[in-house]
């Protein structure tokens, strides 16, 4: 497994992801956007980040283009969570996606959300080859998330 990895960086911890929760738990949701809450893998307490929620072929994904960042070892030990909008809560089971499965998941996303997370995929965007979206995906983890209320 990749060990990928892309920290945030000070303007996004403080600034932007906190605006972007705010909003959310506030009932606006920007471009999908949700708060995940999922238990910390060693602590058991809840843990808390935006996400953005991609709906693809009528099955639900949450992708980490920062790579293997804490929500997604969290998710993995876990198995679910819940979505956040605004007093909305959704609960949720995960399934991680294999590598060979995420090429339309990544473009997906991409295409929703690559002015966002562009950056993070290192010049792969939505209208790259299968190949190169294949040669990316052990560095994104890739969730597909069952709801259970």
């Amino acid at each position: 497994m990749s060990t990928h990895v892309q920290k945030p960086g000070w303007f996004t911890v403080n600034v932007f992801n906190r605006i972007v929760a705010w909003m959310t738990r506030r009932g606006i949701s920007v471009w999908g956007s949700r708060v995940l809450a999922v238990r910390g893998r060693k602590s058991g307490q809840w843990r808390t980040t935006p996400v953005n929620l991609l709906t693809l072929d009528g099955k639900q994904y949450l992708v980490a283009p920062r790579g293997h960042v804490q929500w997604t070892h969290n998710m993995r030990a876990a198995g679910g969570g819940e979505l956040h909008l605004g007093k909305r809560v959704d609960t949720f089971t995960a399934a991680e996606v294999g590598d060979d499965d995420k090429t339309p998941v990544l473009r997906a996303y991409l295409k929703r959300w690559k002015a966002e997370v562009g950056v993070f995929f290192n010049g792969v965007g939505p209208d790259s080859p299968d190949a190169e979206l294949r040669r990316i995906a052990p560095d994104h983890p890739v969730f597909e998330i069952t709801p259970t209320n």
